[in-house]
């Protein structure tokens, strides 16, 4: 390994790529410091250009790659190492899935010291592309540019949009929030998700609508979000940043004509200077005001702003291991914390005497009312609120004390108040759904005061990225 000595930005000759990071990055090392490297996969041997210096790391990309790796594939999208959506693309699946069980084992015995029992090995996804049933994509009229398209201009702007158009409908670059790469193609989603995607930017471009500036905050067309169901059925989201009922009704009337299987058409008008539309009012353009999903016979209304695990075959997974791990008895009282839409609660609700949902998102309660209503369960409550000041005494008193909690909190694990709450609710079982084995370790070892982990399992929710679930079984010391 030699450094050029180069005043900025130096390269580093010959580097062997060891290992791969949390993060998706892949990972080598000097005596003196870690480096982290995008492009490359475990086993290369690459050049690597160095773009951040700190004391005990370096950050840098592969520019040459002397020797490929055995684990090593072609990538099948043509934005891949742009995008930045799916770092491990170039992977071949079997090793995403090894780095992904090696996160779970790391993060559960390198960063805690808890008693610990045999690590069960990942489940994989069914299917490692179009498994997502929801994408977003964003137009903006700052067109990210590849380095191959600023050399040829005719690239750079495309075919009848003329030397000066920088409209794009894609995804954000990382790093760069108010860039947008134009896709072509996503391969995580199945069709019509492209071809929706593609007619839109069509039609917007055609017809000279105008593409969203996100710093002048000025422009038509925010975003579009695409949902789909396994039951074949499709919603389409159009974000507006103001209100032209004529071009918003003929855009739409146009999309709804070349694509009936679109069965809910929505829009909404967002003024803000971000583009969240949980706080927003949602029209209804056509169709239904939302899509059911199934699983095992229940069903599960998705509305606009709904939650609902992204990849749909591996949530049943998911959701069936939680259910095993939770092994809930005829007589006991369940708490579904962070339930969502209620996906897991009603799931587990013929199980069980009484099931309590908890989530901060007041229309994702609705959501889990209405999925309880359709589906004739009558043994759940629902509640709205900051977890950490809703599971309090009076709740418990209201409610009664939980034989098991289910807990399923987003990637910054769960508050300390929450935590401690459990301990003293002492729970007979805890079964912890995370997306973030981190943060799900520092929770574990909080946990370990009075619980012992029993069963570990991750599971691949996400393939062709570094993202793993792990679902943990506590059992009360």
């Amino acid at each position: 390994m030699r450094n050029n000595n180069k005043k900025t930005l130096p390269i580093l000759e010959n580097v062997t790529v060891m290992d791969a990071s949390s993060d998706g990055q892949s990972v080598a090392r000097t005596e003196e410091y870690v480096i982290f490297i995008k492009g490359a996969v475990p086993g290369d041997i690459v050049d690597v250009q160095i773009t951040r210096k700190k004391s005990k790391y370096r950050e840098g990309k592969a520019i040459a790659i002397h020797q490929y790796s055995d684990k090593r594939v072609e990538s099948v999208c043509s934005h891949f190492g742009v995008c930045g959506g799916c770092k491990w693309q170039n992977m071949d699946y079997t090793w995403q899935l090894f780095y992904k069980q090696k996160q779970v084992n790391d993060a559960l015995t390198r960063l805690i010291k808890i008693e610990l029992p045999e690590i069960q090995k990942i489940i994989p996804s069914k299917k490692t592309y179009n498994y997502r049933n929801k994408l977003e994509f964003t137009f903006s009229n700052k067109k990210w540019l590849t380095e191959e398209q600023i050399k040829d201009k005719s690239l750079a702007f495309g075919e009848g949009e003329g030397e000066i158009s920088r409209n794009a409908l894609g995804f954000h670059i990382p790093g760069s929030f108010d860039k947008i790469l134009e896709i072509d193609t996503c391969y995580l989603q199945e069709e019509p998700s492209n071809a929706i995607r593609n007619e839109i930017k069509k039609y917007v471009s055609g017809n000279s609508l105008t593409f969203f500036d996100l710093k002048e905050q000025i422009g038509f067309l925010r975003n579009i979000i695409i949902r789909s169901t396994s039951t074949g059925e499709w919603m389409l989201i159009v974000s507006f940043h103001y209100d032209d009922k004529e071009a918003i009704a003929k855009l739409l009337n146009h999309i709804a004509g070349k694509f009936p299987q679109i069965t809910s058409l929505q829009y909404v008008i967002n003024t803000k200077r971000n583009d969240t539309i949980g706080d927003l009012d949602i029209q209804l353009f056509k169709g239904n005001d939302s899509i059911y999903e199934n699983m095992e016979g229940l069903k599960f209304k998705i509305g606009p702003k709904s939650f609902y695990q992204t990849n749909s075959d591996q949530a049943y997974e998911l959701y069936k291991i939680t259910r095993d791990f939770a092994a809930i008895k005829s007589n006991e009282v369940v708490y579904d914390l962070y339930t969502g839409t209620g996906t897991i609660a009603n799931f587990i609700a013929h199980q069980a005497k009484k099931v309590v949902g908890v989530e901060y998102v007041p229309a994702a309660i609705d959501d889990a009312k209405i999925n309880s209503q359709i589906n004739n369960i009558s043994n759940t409550v629902f509640y709205a609120g900051d977890m950490k000041d809703v599971l309090n005494n009076d709740f418990i008193n209201a409610n009664g004390k939980p034989d098991v909690i289910i807990t399923d909190p987003p990637r910054a694990g769960m508050h300390d108040d929450v935590t401690n709450k459990i301990l003293e609710i002492e729970p007979n079982r805890i079964v912890y759904v995370s997306c973030n084995p981190a943060t799900q370790a520092r929770d574990l070892q909080l946990l370990d005061a009075k619980y012992k982990v029993t069963k570990v399992q991750p599971v691949d929710m996400f393939p062709q990225t570094h993202h793993v679930e792990n679902v943990v079984l506590l059992e009360l010391k």
